[in-house]
Protein backbone atom coordinates (compact mmCIF):
# COMPACT_ATOMS: atom_id res chain seq x y z
CA UNK A 1 0.00 0.00 0.00
CA UNK A 2 1.76 3.23 -1.13
CA UNK A 3 2.38 5.76 2.33
CA UNK A 4 2.10 9.91 1.72
CA UNK A 5 4.24 12.12 3.74
CA UNK A 6 3.05 15.95 3.08
CA UNK A 7 4.93 18.79 3.89
CA UNK A 8 2.35 21.84 4.40
CA UNK A 9 4.66 24.71 4.22
CA UNK A 10 1.90 27.80 5.66
CA UNK A 11 -0.48 28.05 8.74
CA UNK A 12 -3.46 26.01 9.11
CA UNK A 13 -5.81 28.72 9.85
CA UNK A 14 -7.68 30.24 6.93
CA UNK A 15 -10.26 32.18 5.97
CA UNK A 16 -11.51 30.39 2.99
CA UNK A 17 -10.73 29.60 -0.58
CA UNK A 18 -13.37 30.83 -2.82
CA UNK A 19 -12.52 33.93 -1.99
CA UNK A 20 -8.85 33.92 -3.83
CA UNK A 21 -10.58 33.12 -7.01
CA UNK A 22 -10.47 36.50 -9.46
CA UNK A 23 -14.30 36.71 -9.62
CA UNK A 24 -15.47 36.64 -6.14
CA UNK A 25 -15.58 40.17 -5.39
CA UNK A 26 -17.43 40.98 -8.16
CA UNK A 27 -19.93 37.92 -7.94
CA UNK A 28 -20.48 37.74 -4.98
CA UNK A 29 -21.37 41.52 -4.60
CA UNK A 30 -23.87 41.14 -7.40
CA UNK A 31 -25.27 38.27 -4.88
CA UNK A 32 -25.42 40.48 -1.71
CA UNK A 33 -26.78 43.55 -3.72
CA UNK A 34 -29.38 41.70 -5.34
CA UNK A 35 -30.84 39.50 -2.46
CA UNK A 36 -33.93 41.40 -1.37
CA UNK A 37 -35.54 40.73 -4.98
CA UNK A 38 -35.07 36.89 -4.18
CA UNK A 39 -38.00 36.02 -1.79
CA UNK A 40 -41.30 37.19 -0.82
CA UNK A 41 -40.68 37.04 3.15
CA UNK A 42 -38.70 40.13 4.15
CA UNK A 43 -36.95 38.01 7.43
CA UNK A 44 -35.39 35.44 3.96
CA UNK A 45 -32.88 38.71 3.35
CA UNK A 46 -31.38 39.22 6.34
CA UNK A 47 -30.89 35.60 6.81
CA UNK A 48 -29.80 35.35 3.17
CA UNK A 49 -27.64 38.61 3.26
CA UNK A 50 -25.72 37.40 6.07
CA UNK A 51 -25.40 33.84 4.29
CA UNK A 52 -23.47 35.30 1.94
CA UNK A 53 -21.21 38.23 3.69
CA UNK A 54 -20.16 35.39 6.30
CA UNK A 55 -19.33 33.07 2.90
CA UNK A 56 -15.59 32.78 3.01
CA UNK A 57 -15.04 32.63 7.17
CA UNK A 58 -17.88 30.16 7.08
CA UNK A 59 -16.37 28.18 4.80
CA UNK A 60 -13.29 27.47 6.81
CA UNK A 61 -15.09 26.57 9.94
CA UNK A 62 -16.52 23.79 8.36
CA UNK A 63 -13.56 22.58 6.09
CA UNK A 64 -12.28 20.67 9.38
CA UNK A 65 -8.65 20.15 7.71
CA UNK A 66 -6.00 18.91 9.63
CA UNK A 67 -3.56 19.91 6.39
CA UNK A 68 -3.06 23.35 5.44
CA UNK A 69 -5.71 25.47 3.25
CA UNK A 70 -3.76 25.27 0.04
CA UNK A 71 -5.28 24.46 -3.07
CA UNK A 72 -3.99 24.80 -6.91
CA UNK A 73 -5.34 27.21 -9.03
CA UNK A 74 -7.09 24.23 -11.70
CA UNK A 75 -8.81 23.19 -8.78
CA UNK A 76 -9.96 26.79 -7.67
CA UNK A 77 -11.42 27.49 -10.98
CA UNK A 78 -13.14 24.17 -11.10
CA UNK A 79 -14.74 24.80 -7.52
CA UNK A 80 -15.33 28.38 -8.75
CA UNK A 81 -17.10 27.57 -11.94
CA UNK A 82 -19.23 24.98 -10.28
CA UNK A 83 -20.24 27.54 -7.40
CA UNK A 84 -21.36 30.41 -9.64
CA UNK A 85 -23.12 28.11 -12.11
CA UNK A 86 -25.19 26.95 -9.07
CA UNK A 87 -25.52 30.58 -7.61
CA UNK A 88 -26.40 32.29 -11.46
CA UNK A 89 -29.10 29.37 -11.60
CA UNK A 90 -30.58 30.31 -8.45
CA UNK A 91 -30.57 34.43 -9.07
CA UNK A 92 -32.49 34.21 -12.52
CA UNK A 93 -35.36 32.55 -10.96
CA UNK A 94 -38.21 35.18 -9.75
CA UNK A 95 -39.08 35.50 -5.99
CA UNK A 96 -39.35 32.52 -4.05
CA UNK A 97 -41.40 31.32 -1.85
CA UNK A 98 -40.35 32.07 2.22
CA UNK A 99 -37.83 30.12 3.25
CA UNK A 100 -36.26 28.79 0.07
CA UNK A 101 -33.69 31.22 -0.95
CA UNK A 102 -32.13 30.72 2.25
CA UNK A 103 -31.93 27.05 2.04
CA UNK A 104 -31.09 27.25 -1.43
CA UNK A 105 -28.11 29.17 -0.19
CA UNK A 106 -26.83 27.13 2.43
CA UNK A 107 -26.91 23.76 0.03
CA UNK A 108 -25.00 25.46 -2.87
CA UNK A 109 -22.32 26.21 0.11
CA UNK A 110 -22.17 23.05 1.99
CA UNK A 111 -22.03 21.47 -1.71
CA UNK A 112 -18.93 24.27 -2.08
CA UNK A 113 -17.22 23.29 1.27
CA UNK A 114 -17.39 19.34 0.44
CA UNK A 115 -15.38 20.67 -3.07
CA UNK A 116 -12.55 22.43 -1.62
CA UNK A 117 -11.86 19.69 1.08
CA UNK A 118 -12.17 17.22 -1.97
CA UNK A 119 -9.97 19.28 -4.60
CA UNK A 120 -7.03 19.68 -1.57
CA UNK A 121 -7.15 16.38 -0.28
CA UNK A 122 -6.82 14.79 -3.83
CA UNK A 123 -4.06 17.08 -4.66
CA UNK A 124 -2.29 15.67 -1.71
CA UNK A 125 -2.85 11.87 -2.22
CA UNK A 126 -1.89 12.45 -6.16
CA UNK A 127 1.49 12.78 -4.25
CA UNK A 128 1.94 9.18 -3.72
CA UNK A 129 1.64 8.27 -7.59
CA UNK A 130 5.47 10.06 -7.76
CA UNK A 131 8.46 8.70 -6.27
CA UNK A 132 10.28 10.68 -3.50
CA UNK A 133 10.47 14.89 -2.90
CA UNK A 134 7.19 16.17 -5.13
CA UNK A 135 6.41 19.97 -5.21
CA UNK A 136 3.22 21.57 -6.42
CA UNK A 137 1.92 24.99 -6.71
CA UNK A 138 -1.14 25.82 -5.01
CA UNK A 139 -2.88 29.47 -3.32
CA UNK A 140 -2.93 29.73 -0.09
CA UNK A 141 -6.05 30.28 1.51
CA UNK A 142 -4.66 32.45 4.10
CA UNK A 143 -3.66 35.60 2.22
CA UNK A 144 -4.63 34.15 -1.51
CA UNK A 145 -0.82 34.43 -1.91
CA UNK A 146 1.26 31.75 -4.03
CA UNK A 147 2.53 28.90 -1.98
CA UNK A 148 3.46 24.94 -2.32
CA UNK A 149 2.85 21.99 -1.00
CA UNK A 150 6.32 19.26 -1.10
CA UNK A 151 5.40 15.86 -0.70
CA UNK A 152 7.14 12.79 -0.09
CA UNK A 153 5.60 9.79 -2.04
CA UNK A 154 6.44 6.19 -1.91
CA UNK A 155 5.34 5.10 -5.20
CA UNK A 156 8.73 3.63 -6.41
CA UNK A 157 8.81 1.07 -8.46
CA UNK A 158 12.94 -0.31 -7.70
CA UNK A 159 15.25 -0.17 -4.94
CA UNK A 160 17.48 2.10 -6.90
CA UNK A 161 14.31 4.60 -7.51
CA UNK A 162 14.01 4.36 -3.49
CA UNK A 163 17.55 4.83 -2.97
CA UNK A 164 17.72 8.08 -4.96
CA UNK A 165 14.38 9.06 -3.29
CA UNK A 166 15.57 8.64 0.18
CA UNK A 167 18.52 10.77 -0.83
CA UNK A 168 16.77 13.42 -2.14
CA UNK A 169 14.50 13.61 0.73
CA UNK A 170 18.01 13.59 3.02
CA UNK A 171 18.70 16.32 0.75
CA UNK A 172 15.70 18.63 1.46
CA UNK A 173 16.22 17.58 5.69
CA UNK A 174 19.67 18.68 5.54
CA UNK A 175 19.22 21.86 3.70
CA UNK A 176 16.39 22.55 6.07
CA UNK A 177 18.25 22.04 9.16
CA UNK A 178 20.43 24.53 7.94
CA UNK A 179 17.85 27.01 7.58
CA UNK A 180 17.53 29.74 10.21
CA UNK A 181 15.65 28.48 13.22
CA UNK A 182 13.74 31.51 14.24
CA UNK A 183 12.58 31.77 10.47
CA UNK A 184 12.21 28.40 9.49
CA UNK A 185 8.71 26.66 9.11
CA UNK A 186 8.74 22.97 10.44
CA UNK A 187 7.80 20.47 8.14
CA UNK A 188 4.48 18.38 9.72
CA UNK A 189 6.82 15.25 9.33
CA UNK A 190 9.28 16.34 10.56
CA UNK A 191 7.16 16.65 14.17
CA UNK A 192 5.29 13.57 13.26
CA UNK A 193 5.05 11.02 16.85
CA UNK A 194 5.21 8.12 13.99
CA UNK A 195 8.65 9.31 12.20
CA UNK A 196 10.88 9.67 15.66
CA UNK A 197 13.76 9.46 13.52
CA UNK A 198 13.38 11.88 11.44
CA UNK A 199 12.71 14.80 14.43
CA UNK A 200 15.09 17.82 14.62
CA UNK A 201 16.97 16.00 17.12
CA UNK A 202 18.34 13.24 15.25
CA UNK A 203 18.47 15.26 11.67
CA UNK A 204 22.11 16.41 12.48
CA UNK A 205 23.34 12.27 12.80
CA UNK A 206 20.88 11.22 10.37
CA UNK A 207 22.53 8.60 7.21
CA UNK A 208 20.62 7.31 4.28
CA UNK A 209 20.59 3.71 5.58
CA UNK A 210 18.77 5.02 9.18
CA UNK A 211 16.35 7.22 7.00
CA UNK A 212 15.50 4.38 4.81
CA UNK A 213 14.76 1.80 7.54
CA UNK A 214 12.63 4.41 9.17
CA UNK A 215 10.34 5.20 6.61
CA UNK A 216 9.99 1.58 5.64
CA UNK A 217 8.72 0.82 9.02
CA UNK A 218 5.49 3.24 8.21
Amino acid sequence: MALLLCLGLTAALARGCLHCHGNFSEKFSFYRHHVNLKSWWVGDIPVSGSLLADWSRDTMKELHLAIPAEITREKLDQVADAVYQKMDQLYQGKMYFPGYFPNELRAIFREQVHLIQNAIIESRIDCQRHCGIFQYETISCINCTDSHVVCFGYNCESSAQWETAVQGLLLYINKWHKQDTKTRTTPAFLISPSFTCLEPPHLANLTLENASECLTQH
